[in-house]
């Protein structure tokens, strides 16, 4: 059995479906567990913190955890940045078989601080097989801390940060990242993309990052466009009557309007070639007259919040910049001041989901698990690494 604490709407356990693989998750919130549900994923609601570990007992080979990062966040008043401490404090008791949770949680100043310690209860309970978490690079130190605990406990362990861009997601996501295993020697999964691919000494060569107009089909004719109503009213259904930007997008890339060009393609009186975008290298995507199109952020909306840094707009021939739970404040603009939307088919596709993964709940709860989610392709590349399974490509899957 593999089990996954704070599962989402289900990113580890699409990763995992690639390695022929299942697990089953605990989650708390309602949209969440309703999407697992909807996508196929076992998951059982309720409170990680409160669900004992002795029905797990003898019967698990990995853990998988992704759990919040209050203490580490900087949305917000960050409050939660004085709870680092006893979080840590936490971890070190709960790996020494001490529970201090309930003194140590009065102390903080955000009651889901905590959450980040929840995974180290399990581990000490259990002893799985192998370990995967993933959280914001922030946490980076205290998967360290987890590391040398698992370490004395007889487990090979790696640390890092990773870019989902170089595992063919098309968004330059960061994210800390722990695996572990006490069957095999682990180390960090082998780039499969990168941003400036070079050929090696064996004739070999990584693929370049995806760009958002590659992953989105847009400019090519055998690939379906995701993007097919405004994405959905405030409840989350599929939307009728799309915005009138909206139609003019859809219009445009249907009638061949917007292609995929490159340099490479050039011909020798200067005009361009289009080209399949699944061939060439590095595209542009533009308009005929020129016009670049742009993921933007809506920073002037109200309510937005800076997270993981300041926002930073993006092109269409270049991966999507990380996504958080404030995806649905994101936009693509051209030359025109009018700006289109992102839908959550678009940003779900951008963490590597397909277009029609069954996101529940209202559209803001939706853009809210799209942001939250590990992209799937990432999650797959570390279990990977951790167990020794190849990865399947969706179509070698499905023929499987």
């Amino acid at each position: 059995m593999i089990t996954e604490l704070f599962r989402g709407p289900g990113g580890w356990a699409e990763g995992l479906r690639l390695l022929g693989l299942t697990d089953i998750g605990l989650e708390w919130d309602t949209a969440a567990c309703r999407t697992a549900h909807a996508a196929g994923h076992a998951t059982i609601q309720t409170d990680v913190a409160q669900y004992p570990t002795g029905p797990f007992a003898d019967r698990i080979t990995g853990l998988i955890a992704s759990p919040p990062c209050q203490a580490w966040s900087r949305a917000g008043k960050r409050g939660g940045l004085a709870d680092q401490p006893l979080v840590h404090q936490a971890v070190h008791d709960l790996a020494h078989g001490r529970d201090t949770r309930a003194e140590l949680l009065a102390q903080c100043r955000d009651e889901r601080s905590l959450l980040a310690a929840e995974p180290m209860r399990w581990l000490y309970d259990l002893r799985p097989e192998w370990v995967c978490m993933e959280e914001v690079p922030d946490v980076l130190p205290l998967w360290k801390q987890y590391a040398l605990h698992l370490q004395q406990w007889g487990y090979s362990t790696w640390v890092g940060v990773l870019n989902a861009a170089d595992y063919g997601v098309p968004q330059t996501r960061q994210r800390a990242i722990l695996i572990a295993s006490r069957t095999r020697k682990v180390t960090a999964p082998d780039p499969t993309h990168a941003k400036s691919p070079e050929w090696d000494l064996f004739g070999e060569c990584l693929k370049p990052w995806v760009s958002m107009a590659e992953a989105l089909g847009w400019g090519a004719t055998d690939r379906p466009v995701p993007t097919v109503t405004a994405g959905g009213g405030k409840t989350g259904g599929a939307e009728p009557f799309p915005t009138q930007a909206r139609n003019a997008l859809l219009a445009a890339q249907q009638r061949g309007a917007w292609v995929l060009h490159t340099n490479r393609d050039q011909r020798a009186d200067g005009s361009r070639q289009t080209t399949d975008p699944h061939a060439a290298p590095a595209p542009a995507f533009t308009a005929k007259s020129g016009g670049q199109w742009v993921l933007k952020s809506r920073r002037d909306s109200p309510g937005w919040v800076a997270k993981e840094g300041p926002r930073e707009d993006r092109r269409a021939d270049q991966p999507a910049p990380t996504f958080t739970g404030e995806a649905h404040r994101w936009a693509w603009a051209a030359d025109s001041p009018d700006t289109v939307r992102i839908t959550v088919a678009e940003a779900a596709v951008l963490q590597s989901f397909r277009p029609d993964y069954p996101f529940q709940g209202t559209k803001t709860k939706q853009f809210e698990q799209v942001g939250n989610a590990v992209p799937p392709l990432l999650a797959a590349h570390v279990v990977s690494a951790v167990t020794g399974i190849p990865v399947q490509a969706p179509a070698d899957l499905a023929a499987a």
